[in-house]
């Protein structure tokens, strides 16, 4: 007997049909013999629909009352399931977050998980039941609910699964598993029949949208595995995991990213120090930069370029501008018609030639490069937001066979 965690989407229990659905899975995989804790998202739309609701009330409303809000839609989500399972005749309880044993830190709509007491679920699973728990949310020192932010159910997942010490993780989605691009947009995409934790992590940063990025930097840190697998078509999914043993593929996917954009900060005097005062003041805004350009002095001035999220975009230009005496003040501008396209691969470590190739792909399609950014297993790109899909297609093409 073992113990999985599985992790279901808002699509996969949108409706009635789909929820049954689920409840048939898990019940499955409890008849194979093992004890089965269900994380579960909120019905499809059912957070957009709550996010508009606060906006018919109000433009601007507390963090705290959002948590409030939206940790709702993950309730009616387990009560439902709970209910599908018994009425197909297994035994089974719906947790919320903090019942669970989620403790959070004070950041509303963006928590991170600082403890998890899981006293409450290991009893629930001692007495036969499968647990089926509120992803997304938690409770703070305060004892206010709070939510995890983009993708927060995923990270629930994978942090019961290591408190558990579960055999696997298993994150279903309405696709088969990790593939090279979107199968949605891309035809030719393949596949993976596994992937490592540090090609996941760059993937999954840098705009694929099978996995947040927070989960799988959790599953490598307690060493957790995942299987990312279809909750429609019942077929073999993506182990991810700490090595790869995939030989003969130099990357293992292509990413595209459109929530970026470019500031530029011209004319920034050339001496030590004022890349500090530029960042330092995002920073401070809890702004995260990505790619940093800096080019070489000239009359005693240079240029900073970076990219930033697209939503955090105007935030950045107003405190820049508001603060530019301190670094010169030259000319400060944002360009939100950007995307980021990446290439991902452990090969790529091991083979010349892979910039190169991605270049030539861009070259070919007449595809204009802004921004270039690589690390050991990743290349990325800044380009027009407009070129972004026929990149994807263009490098696809020339490094998957």
């Amino acid at each position: 007997m073992g113990l999985i965690v599985q992790k279901f989407g808002g699509t996969s229990v949108k409706d009635r049909s789909r929820i049954f659905n689920v409840a048939r899975i898990v019940m499955n995989t409890r008849n194979e013999g093992n004890d089965v804790v269900v994380v579960v998202s909120a019905q499809g739309d059912t957070t957009d629909d709550l996010i508009k609701k606060a906006a018919e009330i109000t433009s601007d409303p507390s963090h705290r009352e959002m948590d409030m809000l939206l940790a709702t839609g993950e309730q009616i989500s387990i009560s439902l399931l709970a209910m599908a399972l018994q009425e197909l005749g297994v035994p089974s309880i719906s947790l919320t977050g903090w019942q669970a044993g989620f403790n959070t830190d004070r950041a509303y709509t963006r928590a991170r998980i600082k403890r998890l007491d899981t006293e409450r679920v290991e009893s629930e699973l001692a007495r036969n039941r499968v647990v089926v728990v509120a992803g997304f949310q938690g409770l703070n020192r305060s004892e206010d609910i709070t939510t995890l932010g983009r993708g927060g159910s995923d990270t629930s997942a994978v942090a019961l699964a290591a408190a558990l010490h579960a055999d696997r993780c298993q994150i279903f989605t309405d696709v088969e598993g990790v593939y090279t691009a979107d199968p949605r947009k891309i035809p030719k995409a393949t596949k993976l029949k596994e992937i490592s934790f540090d090609e996941m992590l760059e993937l999954a940063s840098l705009g694929a949208q099978v996995l947040n990025n927070r989960s799988v930097e959790l599953a490598k840190k307690y060493n957790v595995e995942l299987e990312v697998i279809s909750s429609i078509n019942p077929v073999p999914g993506t182990i991810v995991k700490e090595e790869s043993q995939v030989e003969g593929m130099l990357i293992k996917g292509v990413a595209k990213d459109n929530d970026v954009a470019v500031i530029s900060v011209l004319g920034v005097p050339d001496v030590p120090g004022m890349s500090f005062k530029v960042f330092s003041l995002l920073a401070q805004k809890n702004i995260n930069v990505d790619i940093i350009l800096q080019s070489s002095g000239r009359d005693g001035n240079k240029d900073v370029v970076f990219t930033v999220p697209l939503g955090d975009a105007e935030t950045a230009l107003a405190t820049l501008e508001n603060n530019k005496k301190r670094f010169g003040g030259g000319e400060i501008s944002v360009d939100k018609t950007c995307a980021k396209v990446s290439i991902v691969g452990a090969g790529m470590q091991s083979h010349s030639g892979v910039a190169s190739t991605m270049f030539e792909a861009l070259s070919n399609a007449n595809i204009n490069i802004k921004m270039i950014s690589t690390s050991e297993i990743k290349i990325s790109v800044i380009i027009d937001e407009n070129d972004a899909d026929r990149a994807v297609a263009a490098i696809h093409d020339a490094f998957i066979h």
